[in-house]
């Protein structure tokens, strides 16, 4: 089970990452612009009615929908989509379900897919060996 708190300590401890002071998301500069790697779901409750944060999932991008359908079909339990996703690569994850090494995993993945190619690599490089 990993917490706000876990998402907060392992997306900051990924260089270059930043929380975004408006709300429980954390990106990357790359090309001079923030990109988001994690983020609060935002959750329609009722129809036609504003999406409200949902402190319990975080929506993390994925490399696309078949990664995104992928982790959907392994656990059920942990990752879902809603349609406002549809097409986009971001999986909802249910913070309650994940274990943290996992959650590390995704936010890794995910970092590297939003950062600048020459800061993953040398990230890459830093990480001890098999």
């Amino acid at each position: 089970m990993a917490s706000r708190e876990d998402v907060r300590r392992l997306a900051l401890a990924l260089p270059a990452a930043v929380e975004r002071p408006d709300r429980f998301a954390f990106a990357v500069e790359n090309r001079g612009k923030l990109k988001d790697f994690a983020w609060v779901w935002n959750e329609r409750l009722a129809p036609k009615q504003p999406r409200v944060p949902n402190p319990g999932v975080i929506a993390v991008r994925v490399a696309g929908e078949e990664a995104k359908h992928f982790l959907i079909a392994a656990a059920p339990g942990v990752f879902f989509t809603e349609p406002h996703y549809n097409g986009f690569p971001a999986v909802l994850v249910r913070l309650a379900a994940v274990e943290e090494e996992q959650l590390e995993a995704l936010l890794h993945d995910a970092w590297r897919l939003q950062a600048p190619k020459p800061l993953v690599k040398a990230f890459e490089a830093s990480l001890p060996g098999p």
